[in-house]
């Protein structure tokens, strides 16, 4: 690959997909594009960028983004957040909206969609709990493909082994030749939807809880802020907002600050009081006795 043709993917990944992609990760975009080149029929990556290069392709556009895409993710990965949302957030949700009885949760760049498997079925231990509330779990991603498996949940052995308790493989997964497939009724909690973060997202309403984990990484500093600022509007006033263990809002964000309880749990900042006002200056003509007897 040529150094044109790199700066030119790199580029394209930017303004589509927000991806920060630097001179070190040349090599992985050698190999994941040369797959993409052999599946498609395109003599090398030279001609993929040609073909780039000489109209707007969507879908070719989509299936770059989709290669260089990290679709990293595992059944409760990392556990503490689950942890988090199950012995904290969810008490603080459960009574705040006891009047609608209703909890909307929001799982960002969800890839192939075990993060909201994984609440699902901490939500489903709690059904008797949770009798006769609304609960809706949306999943995004940017890629379709990686949706469309997410869709399916159906995952292979390797996958089913990090990180999910076997409990929970029991009582929530039926296998289907070599591989495991979700139960059609955690399937059915969860809805997946096409999203890019960098896009707008107002018809998506506000959420209680949203998980954007182990995806600002990839970015540069000024989209992880524009993410961010796309991000914190949707969450509602007394919402917790999640990243992963690596990320932070620090220095990026001032609607969400860190709380002071919880690694990687933020809530929107506080209100700043309004600032005390001094009556304004009187500028109006003075009496000559009064101008008088100020000057002594």
């Amino acid at each position: 690959m040529t150094e044109a043709d790199f700066s030119f993917l790199c580029l394209l990944l930017q303004q589509r997909s927000g991806l920060s992609l630097t001179a070190d990760k040349r090599y992985l975009a050698e190999s994941r594009l040369g797959i993409l080149c052999r599946r498609r029929g395109i003599a090398d990556i030279e001609a993929l960028v040609r073909q780039l290069r000489m109209a707007r392709d969507p879908a070719l556009e989509s299936a770059v983004v989709d290669a260089m895409t990290t679709n990293e993710t595992l059944f409760f990965r990392d556990q503490t957040p689950f942890n988090l949302f199950r012995d904290v957030i969810l008490p603080e949700r459960l009574a705040a909206n006891a009047a609608s009885r209703s909890l909307r949760i929001w799982c960002a760049a969800v890839s192939s969609g075990q993060e909201a498997y994984s609440l699902a079925m901490l939500i489903d231990e709690l059904s008797e709990r949770l009798a006769g509330w609304k609960i809706e779990i949306l999943g995004t991603d940017i890629s379709a493909e990686i949706l469309e498996k997410a869709r399916a949940g159906i995952y292979s052995q390797f996958e089913i082994q990090r990180g999910l308790p076997i409990q929970m493989l029991l009582k929530h997964f039926q296998q289907v030749g070599d591989k495991w497939q979700v139960s059609q009724r955690i399937r059915a909690m969860v809805e997946f939807r096409q999203h890019n973060l960098l896009e707008r997202n107002d018809p998506f309403g506000r959420f209680d809880v949203i998980f954007c984990r182990n995806v600002l990484i990839y970015f540069d500093v000024p989209t992880k802020v524009k993410v961010l600022e796309q991000l914190a509007p949707r969450l509602v006033p007394d919402g917790a907002f999640l990243l992963g263990a690596a990320e932070t809002v620090l220095g990026l964000a001032t609607k969400l600050v860190c709380d002071p309880q919880h690694r990687g749990l933020y809530r929107h900042a506080p209100m700043a009081p309004p600032l005390a006002t001094s009556p304004a200056p009187d500028f109006r003509p003075r009496p000559a006795a009064v101008a008088t007897a100020l000057r002594g």
